[in-house]
């Protein structure tokens, strides 16, 4: 007669990953919106990987979290696991007998740079299909199944990362809106629009262009920048333009 006792079981793999997403990221906000669950969500799941292993891997502190010596220790190993592991996944991935592209790029970038190349494209990879996901934050191209993502930040030194375009920042509104601007420092009294993701864009293109402005962040605010770039066309206000996303709508003179 055989026997079959049961085996001992390990830690959820939703656990282990709320684990080391946390670890890398320095938060367990950080790596909710990167799991896409809530911050209770991840600390009840490194509570129960702690308990499975009877040690602590965060210090909780009023003004957030720390690894311990264990935690500390354990994270470079699940980071290395979990990159091997998207590594296998893309391996599966790139079975598919249709070729597929897959994109991520911030809500403005797909709608103002990207939407507009995507006919030049498809021609350019006749064949393959094209798939557009548009994200706050950049994606971890290691782990999440996205080829290439398209967003604006500060270049960084990694050889995997391309500048595509420079950006800066320019005053932007219709013609008769501007017609009212008789200089930089008019500004203050028309109305100012916002993007809710690139709220200081006011308070930044001032300091820089050394204007002064009262209440840089006063105005109606958009969270979606080609909404608020339409509003300016139509004369709602003025917008911090950023010129690598409207310098088609530039060169057509729609300001």
């Amino acid at each position: 007669m055989s026997v079959s006792p049961p085996r001992p079981k390990g830690p959820p793999l939703n656990a282990l990953r709320a684990f080391e997403a946390a670890a890398r990221l320095g938060g367990f906000a950080l790596a909710a919106e990167e799991l896409g669950v809530t911050p209770g969500a991840v600390s009840q799941h490194i509570r129960s990987l702690e308990e499975w292993a009877g040690v602590a891997l965060f210090e909780r502190r009023a003004q957030g979290v720390r690894l311990t010596a264990a935690g500390a220790a354990l994270a470079p190993r699940f980071a290395a696991a979990f990159d091997q592991l998207g590594e296998a996944v893309r391996a599966v991935q790139a079975l598919r007998p249709e070729p597929v592209i897959s994109i991520a790029a911030l809500p403005s970038v797909a709608q103002l740079w990207l939407l507009p190349r995507m006919t030049a494209l498809r021609a350019a990879v006749p064949g393959v299909r094209i798939s557009v996901t548009a994200l706050e934050t950049p994606p971890n191209l290691r782990r999440d199944l996205f080829d290439l993502s398209l967003f604006i930040r500060v270049p960084g030194d990694s050889a995997s990362e391309m500048v595509l375009a420079r950006d800066s920042l320019v005053p932007v509104a219709a013609p008769a809106m501007a017609g009212t601007v008789s200089d930089a420092a008019a500004l203050s009294t028309v109305t100012r629009l916002h993007d809710a993701s690139w709220a200081s864009d006011w308070a930044d293109w001032a300091a820089r262009a050394g204007v002064p402005l009262s209440e840089a962040e006063a105005g109606p605010r958009y969270s979606l920048y080609a909404m608020a770039a339409e509003e300016a066309r139509h004369g709602a206000g003025v917008l911090v333009g950023h010129r690598v996303l409207l310098s088609d709508m530039l060169a057509r003179g729609d300001w």
